[in-house]
């Protein structure tokens, strides 16, 4: 799969989100996409995905089976996780005892009975996580896939990666806390600046040590949180227990100061 000089804007005349972007995806490759927040990944997974086309360019041999689990999964829906998921393996073509195993992979069991709308945000993600995997993807595309999950999931999601890329998928994962950088034969792209560049992760680095893009915001990620200034203010924010890590990790990601309460 191919991305030729891809450019993107969501308007005429608004700003590049992307542009001139030369890239080759090939079958059994990993691919990690990092980046602030604002820099253009969920747009890349999405032209790469097939759900927005290139507004300059081309992108060429695209497989015909895409999985996809975007950051947000849409729980606005008037179904149970088993119905919502017993119809997309209709829609699919997958057997409605995939979603049961998957579920039991991704700790999800118990979800299947609930309302989509009672999801908490790490329930709902695992969800998504679900539906992307009904069929076997040739390309697999996770947009933030460990935010808020549970150590049992985040330590079973590479080892679902990496069966799928062993049989020769392909899988691009965009991911705030970097949770790909030791995984064997993976390829780092780092969308900055509107553009998309091979990227080497640190050894032991995390997504905090990762720099904005912007030179203005260069100072604001200090490898400890050292107590507020006198120009500096401090405000509380109060998430569930299961979202805190996303949300530190996106506050992080865009430059600011966190420090957790006990």
């Amino acid at each position: 799969m191919r991305l030729s000089q891809v450019s993107f804007r969501y308007s005429r005349r608004g700003p590049w989100i992307l542009k001139d972007v030369e890239l080759s995806l090939h079958p059994g490759s990993v691919t990690e996409v990092t980046g602030h927040n604002g820099a253009g990944k969920s747009t890349l997974l999405r032209l790469l995905a097939g759900f927005l086309p290139p507004s300059h360019g081309s992108v060429s041999d695209r497989p015909g089976t895409v999985g996809y689990a975007p950051d947000v999964f849409p729980t606005d829906q008037p179904f149970t996780v088993a119905a919502y998921l017993a119809h997309m393996s209709r829609i699919r073509g997958g057997s409605p005892a995939s979603a049961v195993e998957l579920a039991g992979r991704l700790n999800a069991s118990h979800l299947l009975e609930q309302p989509l709308g009672d999801l908490s945000k790490g329930s709902a993600q695992k969800i998504g996580l679900i539906q992307a995997l009904l069929t076997p993807p040739d390309l697999l595309i996770l947009d933030e896939p460990f935010a808020g999950l549970d150590e049992q999931t985040r330590a079973e999601l590479p080892l679902i990666i990496d069966e799928i890329s062993s049989a020769g998928g392909m899988v691009v994962v965009s991911d705030h806390q970097n949770q790909l950088r030791t995984f064997p034969g993976a390829v780092h792209w780092l969308v900055a600046d509107a553009t998309v560049t091979p990227h080497t992760p640190e050894p032991g680095a995390r997504p905090a040590d990762i720099r904005p893009a912007h030179p203005r915001d260069a100072d604001r990620l200090p490898p400890r949180v050292p107590e507020p200034s006198a120009r500096q203010a401090v405000i509380e924010v109060i998430v569930d227990a299961g979202d805190a890590d996303e949300v530190e990790q996106k506050l992080r990601a865009d430059g600011y100061l966190t420090r957790r309460s006990s």
